[in-house]
This record gives C-alpha cells, structure tokens and sequence, in this order.
C-alpha cells in the first residue's frame, strides 16, 4: 500500500542536493516520519480523550503541529495550498523555528524515558539537509499520505523502513555497523527463547534489530492487556553512541509497536564496570557490538580487562550486565576464539568462568555485507562454567553476498540442532576439560571434516623448490645463448 510512496520519497531525495548518500536518505526520511507518526499518535489520544469526556494536552504546540506547517488542510480535507509554506520560507521555519522549538523538549521533559525527551534527543542530534524548500515540500506532500492509524499500517510502514535500513547499511563498507542479517538475529533469539517479564537489552543496538525482532517474536504469543503494556515500558532496553543509528532505533521501534522506547543515546562503553549494581542488570543480552575500533586510555580504565578492542570490552559489559541466569547471544569476529595477546586469552578464560559457553556458531564469509571479517556467536549463560561447547558450522553450500544474502532457511538446521546438542557433520562437542588451559583456544576445529588439501612434507617441499630453480636456469640460459 506504502511502498510506491517511499520509492516517491527516495526521488524526491535523489534529486536534492543537501542528500547525497542513502545514509542522508534515510536521515532525512526519519525525523519528517517520526513527526507524521507523533500527529497520528496526538489525534489518537485526543480521540480517545473525546470519548470518555476528557480533554486532551497536546505535546506538540499549536503552532508547530504537522497540519499548520507540513500539511495544512482545507474544510473538505483536501490540501490547502495557500496556507502552506514553500520554498525558502518552508526551509527558514524548520531550521529556524520548527528544529529549536523540538531541540527544547530535551530539556522540558520530566524523564527520559518520556516520548517529550526523546523528542528532544532525535531533533537535538540531526540536521535538515533539504536546501531546497520545494523538495521539502514534496516529501513533506508524500509523507502526509502514510497513515500509522492501525496496526496493519504500522507492520507495512515497519518492513518498508527495515528496507531502507538494510540498503543503507548496504551502502558503505560499514554495513555491519547498521545492519545485522535479520535471518541471523532470528536464529539467536530462537536459541535464547526470551518470555514476557524478562527485560532484553542492546548495548550496541545500532538500528535496534535485536529489539525490534524481539518485539515481532514474543507478541506471537497471545497476551494479556498486562503483558502488552509491559512490552512497552519495561521489557526492551538499549544503548547507541552514534548519532543517526541513535535516531534510526527509535524511529524502527516506533514503527514495531513501542511508543516511546528505553534507548539511551550514550556511549556505552563510557560505564565503568565497578559501578554496576544488580538492578542495572538484565534477564536476555542480545548484541552485535562494533568491532574493529578502538578505544581512548581513558575508557579502557573502566574494564579489568584492558584492550582497545571496542568488540573486547562489549563483550566484559555484556558479561557483567547479565543477571545471574540470565541468557545472551552475541556476535563477534571469530579471532576472538584464538588471539594469543593477553586480553583475549585473559577474556576467554573469564568467559569459561563465569559463564556457561554452551554454543559457538561459526558463521560464513558474507554473512556480513561490507564487513571483511568473519564472525561467530557466542551462546552462553550467566553464573556456571562452562562445561561443553557445542560448535555449528553454517555453510549455506553457496557464496553469501549482496544478490544472495542469508536466509531463515540457512539456519534452520542449526536451530533445530542445537536445542538438544545434535550430531551431524557441521557439529560436534568439545569437553572444556580438553581446552588448553594457558591459551584458552576456542578455535573452529570440525572433526567430521577432512583437511580438502593435504600438506606435504619438508623435503618434498625442498625437492619441488630445487626442481623449480632448475628449470628457471635452463631458461635463463637459453635466453641469454639468444641475446
């Protein structure tokens, strides 16, 4: 029903000049939605309110609502022309009025868990790229045509952002940074197998995909008018450092169900460790923490563990974020498994400890698009050590990319496997009392797998490299019997 109207939108932005990337696309789409989606959300109340006799505040003043501004409209409903702004007078309002006056709820608000904070953060972090008025008001035009009235609408618009997503973070070479395959957060949450009343959480939720999928999994269940309000307060949890993947979270989980949803823009890794108390804690960790980066002196003084490894110091704040039983599911390079620096032996060792390592899923190349590395998924319990390790290796039978991404049928063998430890020539078990205990090597070693290449010895190696220089002498020497 929507989509011809974001292929719309995406015109619009292409011929823009302010908006050169699909990062700028699906900025600059974000906060006009994330408005048009607080209207429909402020005329619901107020209907609501009007029914049971009660009059209603709005949030939004007046003058800053989307029908005096983005979409004013005549007695007969139809499009008022004349009341609409347009061209540089559009621009001017929003940079000048519309932006400061939204910048201000930040501090207005009474919490931050409040749709009026969140309001203030998004708008206090981002910018209006539109330099032309006129194609500001034709996205403006388009946007107002998308309803978030129903839940149909809201499930159709929440797919449609979800691409966008995904071609953003197809765009650069940092596409892991905003995307995680949605098949492979759907095989982890399967695994954990979370349930209404525990509380699940993200430190590095990027665009809030471990959530949103969460959120799509646990309302399969048929709930209580309790069970859904604890859904929207008190069950979904994150963190984001960035800017625009701040933004983009909240407008993802808006658009699946949560209106005002408990991401905290911050950099998470800013916590110290020591200050983390037991009601700081939760029930399910699910993450794809950035890897690669690094980390200031300073930061790394909050983990025992020092390294500047961001992925290295996640994986310390997931461990000690999780409550005593609680369950998570975290992606990281497979280097992890087998570094031989002091930092990733040192977390290895404290991983086995603290926590039962149960399940290690190997992941092929390509799973990540734009991301170079491979990467495996750390299953594991908080408060027993590990006992067995039970490893998968994923091999699709096909080379994953962008015209041939990872699908839910890739991992169905895996998930069903791995419920009961299943035996099948990708899977096998390690006792954690065959792990050699100085280096704490976890590497992925399948027994059922012969080596497809056999290496040969030292002086055949020697022979062929002698019989090698020999011929290269007798070339030599005809060439220079012809110069």
């Amino acid at each position: 029903m929507f989509e011809q109207t974001f292929k719309n939108i995406d015109d619009v932005l292409w011929k823009e000049a302010g908006c050169t990337t699909e990062l700028d696309y699906t900025e600059q789409t974000s906060w006009i939605l994330f408005l048009k989606y607080l209207d429909d959300l402020e005329q619901e109340r107020a209907t609501e309110a009007e029914l049971v006799g009660k009059k209603y505040s709005h949030i939004i003043d007046k003058d800053f609502r989307w029908a005096k501004w983005a979409a004013p409209k005549t007695k007969d409903g139809s499009f008022d022309h004349d009341k609409a702004l347009t061209g540089d007078d559009l621009v001017e309002f929003v940079n000048k009025k519309l932006f400061p006056y939204l910048q201000g709820f930040k501090e207005r608000a009474s919490t931050p868990d409040t749709i009026e904070y969140k309001i203030g953060e998004i708008f206090g972090e981002i910018k209006n790229k539109f330099q032309s008025g006129y194609s500001l008001r034709d996205a403006l035009e388009l946007i107002d045509a998308l309803r978030f009235r129903s839940q149909k609408e809201k499930h159709e618009l929440s797919h449609l952002y979800e691409a966008k997503i995904k071609n953003m973070g197809n765009a650069g070479r940092n596409g892991g940074e905003y995307y995680t395959p949605r098949p492979l957060i759907r095989a982890m949450i399967q695994v954990v197998k979370p349930k209404v009343g525990e509380t699940i959480y993200d430190g590095a939720c990027g665009s809030a995909g471990f959530l949103c999928e969460s959120h799509d999994y646990l309302m399969r269940s048929k709930l209580s008018t309790k069970q859904l309000a604890r859904l929207q307060d008190k069950t979904f949890y994150g963190k984001e450092k960035k800017s625009l993947a701040y933004v983009i979270a909240i407008m993802n989980m808006i658009l699946h169900g949560i209106d005002a949803p408990n991401i905290i823009h911050t950099n998470t890794l800013s916590e110290n460790l020591a200050d983390i108390q037991e009601k700081d804690r939760y029930d399910i960790i699910l993450a794809n923490p950035p890897f690669g980066g690094k980390e200031r002196k300073e930061v790394q003084q909050n983990f025992p563990i020092k390294t500047s490894e961001t992925a290295f110091l996640f994986l310390q704040h997931f461990i000690k974020m999780l409550k005593a039983g609680g369950r998570a599911a975290v992606v990281i390079k497979n280097t992890f498994l087998s570094n031989s620096d002091n930092a990733s032996k040192a977390l290895r060792k404290e991983l086995l400890e603290s926590s039962n390592l149960h399940t290690i899923l190997d992941c092929p190349g390509g799973t990540f698009l734009g991301a170079g590395v491979k990467t495996v998924v750390l299953f594991f319990e908080k408060g027993s050590k590990t006992r067995k390790i039970w490893y998968y290796q994923l091999e699709p039978g096909r080379n994953l990319g962008k015209t041939n991404p990872l699908n839910d049928d890739d991992l169905s063998e895996f998930v069903k496997l791995q419920a009961k430890s299943g035996k099948s020539s990708s899977s096998w078990t390690v006792d954690a009392k065959d792990i050699e205990q100085d280096s704490f090597d976890l590497s992925v070693r399948n027994p059922n797998k012969k080596e497809d290449i056999e290496l040969r010895s030292p002086k055949e190696i020697i022979a062929e490299i002698k019989r090698l220089d020999e011929e290269s002498a007798e070339i030599l020497k005809k060439i220079e019997e012809l110069v």
